[in-house]
């Protein structure tokens, strides 16, 4: 099973933690001496170095120079960065509204050449129809009180779905079968995202797999994650986006994936089960 994003972003967190105590015990400073040259409460130190509280880049500069290590200041801060990038509230992304964000995506799919999903939840985007993204988009904007740009950020989404018909990509895509029977809108947009399912099927760069409800489970049902290539996990919680860039843990996903598309029926098969739920929702 995936390590827990929530498990790896904590390991990160305690890595950098133990790297300024390093530090700290190179220079042959007590934890206090150093707060107390740094100008902090006397405890600051201890849940820094315990991971307890996340040092800011200002407490990596005084840290660093406090204990005469300028030359690892950027090095430092490197890692700070990482371990920032690895979890990003949506609120911070998503102050300014949906449509930058999209944008921004586009441009990690454009670099990417196999990109590889799991859905448990709701429709991929790349395979999402402008009517089922406005459904999703707007849920997301007002859930999360972003100013409302839900026409531009579809837009952005649907320009972003051109890359299932350009060279240079491959795109393979595991969908549990709740997706085909989870109503989002209403009947007319779920039966125009089936329909859209059933067209995008025989694109030549794109594998569609879906897995039945009746299917002896080798894995439980995992939450939405993508893989860009091999240098790249996302996974998106309710808060957050998560990160996995480590290449052990960017591997274990990719086994994951393999385990559950093995579970997962194709043409004919995933046809069949994404027309009954065509026909059901008509």
């Amino acid at each position: 099973m995936p390590t827990s994003p929530s498990s790896s972003i904590q390991e990160a967190r305690q890595a950098l933690a133990k790297r300024l105590r390093e530090l700290r015990e190179d220079a042959e400073l007590t934890a206090v001496a150093l707060a107390r040259a740094a100008g902090w409460e006397r405890t600051k130190v201890s849940k820094i170095e315990h991971a307890a509280r996340p040092p800011s880049i200002t407490d990596i500069r005084t840290w660093c120079r406090v204990c005469h290590a300028e030359d690892q200041t950027e090095d430092m801060l490197a890692t700070l960065r990482t371990v920032t990038g690895m979890y990003q509230e949506w609120k911070r992304l998503q102050r300014t509204g949906l449509r930058r964000l999209q944008e921004q995506r586009t441009a990690v799919f454009e670099q990417t050449r196999e990109f590889r999903s799991y859905a448990s939840q709701v429709v991929p985007g790349l395979l999402q129809t402008p009517e089922y993204a406005a459904a999703i988009l707007s849920a997301v904007a007002k859930r999360n009180n972003v100013p409302n740009d839900v026409e531009a950020a579809v837009a952005a989404r649907m320009k972003r779905a051109r890359l299932l018909r350009e060279g240079g990509h491959r795109f393979a895509f595991v969908l549990e079968e709740a997706i085909l029977r989870y109503q989002i809108g209403d009947a007319a947009i779920m039966a125009g995202q089936l329909g859209y399912l059933l067209s995008v099927m025989a694109l030549p760069a794109v594998s569609l797999m879906v897995i039945p409800f009746a299917t002896p489970r080798k894995t439980h049902p995992l939450g939405n994650f993508n893989i860009y290539d091999q240098t790249d996990v996302r996974i998106e919680l309710l808060t957050a986006a998560i990160n996995i860039t480590a290449a052990s843990e960017i591997a274990q996903y990719r086994r994951e994936f393999e385990l559950l598309a093995s579970m997962s029926v194709t043409g004919k098969a995933a046809r069949a089960l994404i027309t009954n739920a065509l026909t059901d929702v008509q």
